[in-house]
């Protein structure tokens, strides 16, 4: 099946409307047309042809973002390269790409390379929602980073979903300080064209940049955050965005304190559910319902089931051809629960489970104990081996004040809300945890 291309369409009927904002300017998505087609043109004089492997070792911004429209109007698959990955690291994700792209390669485009490409009759105005539009690679928490293709298909039913699940207003500002290699972070920019809206990219996360965006008479309407960098902000004085509608959050567990802190901020929290696989949400949490933490219902596109053991299952338009099992659904190594309102809570990975004296422990149902301690600003629990119980669970935290707590204060407050089992037996007091660009905890580092 074919559809319109998606900043084609925009360009056409919002030629004036703002596509991209960066600190370095911004882009009219007539502005952002005639680059990206002009990029296209580049490649198509380099011999790149439809399913190509294009890799973007780009950091976000204008650059980034007409590359990657111009390889989506080329039918070349992008795939982004984060460029504070090391040498090795890098290679390793742009293996298999025909082109490898770099911040010395001006994605400005030449006005030849456009008129060359539409001269020849290159010039595409649809996608095939069955080809590749971007291979993204896992953040690499369990293991080496793994390729993952995404469909136009893919990235078309995401973004109808994501808008269902949280309205859409026709100016909608979606603020982004999340890697542009990773899911979440891309995600903004092909939504944000697919929507005709403006996506506002940062190229990293710095709490006054992002406090100023959201603080703004004309500010962000949406922002994706991870609880560390929304506890960031709060810290900094976020309170009664001007124009925020809900900050969605997702990458980690929510701890309950961190919702009901944003929303006496003044802070419309969406907890949500998402993975590389299933190309960003799976589910997605109503905005601002403080008695809601990690929990939500599907996307109205996208299947959850929970298997036996306890898996999270995934099915739909959503899940990369390629991620999915015989059986016909994306079995996601998490570990979860349904309520009656089929509604999904996230209790931790299935090859993270401690097993101490016979008994399972989810690492992520502690820690979400332990950041109910006023003192605590981030946790992470993991076994350690242990000759009386086979594995010990073994807790480190950042605290807020140095000297603020003990670690049997911490043991305690465990006490009164986990079996007996489940409270660490040690506590650690470390400077900060190992978390990957995305936020995501580096568990295996610590353990």
């Amino acid at each position: 099946m074919q559809v319109d291309a998606w900043l084609a369409r925009a360009a056409a009927r919002h030629p004036e409307r703002q596509a991209v904002q960066t600190a370095a300017g911004a882009l009219t998505y007539a502005q952002l047309h005639d680059r990206a087609r002009g990029f296209a043109g580049w490649l198509a004089a380099q011999g790149v042809r439809r399913g190509d492997r294009i890799a973007l070792h780009l950091p976000a911004g204008l650059d980034f973002a007409v590359a990657l429209h111009g390889c989506l109007l080329r039918g070349a698959a992008a795939v982004p390269v984060d460029p504070r990955l090391s040498e090795r690291e890098r290679q390793q994700v742009a293996a298999g790409a025909r082109l490898v792209l770099g911040a010395q390669r001006a994605c400005s485009s030449p006005a030849e390379g456009r008129a060359r490409d539409v001269a020849e009759g290159r010039d595409r105005a649809w996608h095939d929602l069955d080809a590749a539009a971007a291979v993204i690679h896992t953040s690499g928490t369990t293991g080496d980073p793994k390729p993952v293709e995404l469909t136009y298909g893919n990235w078309l039913w995401s973004a109808l979903g994501s808008a269902v699940a949280l309205g859409l207003d026709p100016r909608e500002r979606w603020l982004g300080a999340l890697p542009v290699a990773h899911v979440g972070g891309l995600s903004i920019l092909v939504r944000s064209a697919i929507y005709a809206t403006t996506a506002v990219l940062h190229e990293r996360f710095e709490t006054e940049a992002v406090l100023d965006e959201l603080m703004a008479p004309g500010g962000a309407t949406l922002v994706s955050l991870v609880p560390t960098t929304l506890a960031r902000l709060l810290d900094a004085g976020l309170h009664d965005p001007p124009r925020l509608r809900c900050a969605l959050l997702g990458g980690a567990p929510v701890p309950t304190e961190l919702v009901r802190r944003a929303s006496r901020a003044g802070v419309a929290v969406s907890p949500t559910y998402g993975l590389t696989e299933a190309c960003s949400q799976v589910t997605t949490a109503p905005a601002g319902d403080g008695a809601v933490v990690d929990a939500g219902p599907p996307l109205f596109c996208t299947r959850v089931s929970v298997a036996g053991d306890g898996e999270i299952l995934v099915a739909g338009p959503t899940v990369a051809p390629g991620a999915r099992a015989p059986d016909g659904w994306l079995h996601t190594g998490d570990l979860g629960a349904l309520d009656e309102r089929g509604r999904l809570r996230v209790t931790g990975r299935l090859a993270e489970t401690i097993i101490s004296g016979g008994e399972n422990v989810a690492p992520a149902e502690v820690e979400a104990a332990l950041l109910e301690h006023r003192a605590v600003a981030d946790a992470a629990v993991y076994g350690r081996r242990d000759p009386q119980w086979g594995q010990a669970v073994v807790a480190s935290v950042v605290v807020r004040d140095a000297g603020g707590v003990t670690a049997e204060e911490l043991r305690a407050h465990c006490a009164e809300r986990l079996a007996p089992y489940k409270v660490p037996k040690e506590v650690r007091f470390v400077d900060q945890l190992p978390r990957t660009p995305a936020g995501k905890l580096r568990r295996r580092e610590l353990a």
